[in-house]
């Protein structure tokens, strides 16, 4: 969370040091026209994405930790506003074929992300009711533990009169073997090594199966596009220098001006 707050309060001091072109296509780089243009835009929504390190400074060892915390949590909810401007700057970035291809992978990892969270919460909200129901070892997490050799261990609860359960496999291996058997179904893949027991979790599979099905295409479509247009400015630019290199041999040019004459073409073409 310091990491996170830092890298906002580090967009907050880039702006006052970034050009901007006005509404007469001029490039402003005077210190305090960017500063007050980046007080009427979003200066006010950075802030509000960055406060809430400022509450967690305020609030953690008062008596209003709880206040503070609630006030932290709503705080952030500001910092979904600037996705707009990180669309924009998708969109823009987008025309580039490479940009594309990286931003199609960052969003499929960042959904395989998200996925391995809900596999993992689901078999974490799930344990405590089958454990209770004496239906230990069903979940994928009493799989994973007898697979690694570091099994739950299970005793009665005189208070809650059910069977509850302790240790197993630690956080970071619970996570990782989510993220592997989402990764793997998102891919259509399916080793069959990390396998869904419960109906909960093979609910979840089907989803997750369908969910990998769409973005499989559509990051293979892209793909594809992305190759095609990059074969096909190839292709224009073949074209285009055979054009230039009849010109020159029709007309006779000599050497010097030939050689201006494909550099010129080089330049704009790689400009453009």
């Amino acid at each position: 969370d310091l990491i996170e707050a830092l890298l906002f309060l580090l967009d907050i001091a880039i702006p006052f040091r970034t050009t901007y072109v006005n509404k007469h296509a001029a490039i402003v780089s005077h210190t305090s026209k960017i500063a007050i243009h980046y007080f009427k835009g979003w200066f006010l929504i950075d802030m509000l994405a960055a406060s809430p390190l400022f509450f967690d400074i305020i609030f953690r060892n008062t008596s209003m930790g709880t206040t503070g915390s609630n006030v932290m949590s709503l705080m952030k909810t500001f910092r979904l506003f600037r996705l707009l401007r990180v669309a924009r700057k998708i969109d823009r970035y987008s025309e580039y074929g490479a940009a594309a291809l990286f931003l199609l992978m960052l969003a499929f990892v960042l959904t395989a992300h998200w996925m391995a969270c809900g596999f993992y919460f689901l078999g974490k909200t799930e344990k405590p009711r089958l454990d209770s129901e004496n239906r230990q070892g069903i979940g994928w997490l009493d799989n994973l533990a007898d697979t690694i050799r570091q099994p739950y261990i299970y005793y009665y609860n005189d208070l809650t009169m059910k069977n509850d359960s302790f240790g197993g496999p630690t956080v970071l291996d619970r996570y990782i073997t989510s993220l592997y058997f989402i990764f793997s179904s998102l891919a259509q893949v399916g080793f069959g090594n990390v396998a869904p027991s419960t109906v909960a979790e093979k609910n979840f599979t089907i989803f997750i199966m369908i969910i990998g099905a769409l973005l499989y295409a559509t990051i293979f479509g892209n793909v594809t596009a992305i190759f095609n247009r990059l074969y096909s400015g190839a292709q224009r630019y073949g074209v285009q220098r055979g054009r230039v290199a009849e010109f020159i041999k029709f007309h006779q040019i000599p050497n010097p001006l030939r050689q201006r004459l494909e550099e010129y073409f080089k330049h704009a073409w790689n400009y453009s």
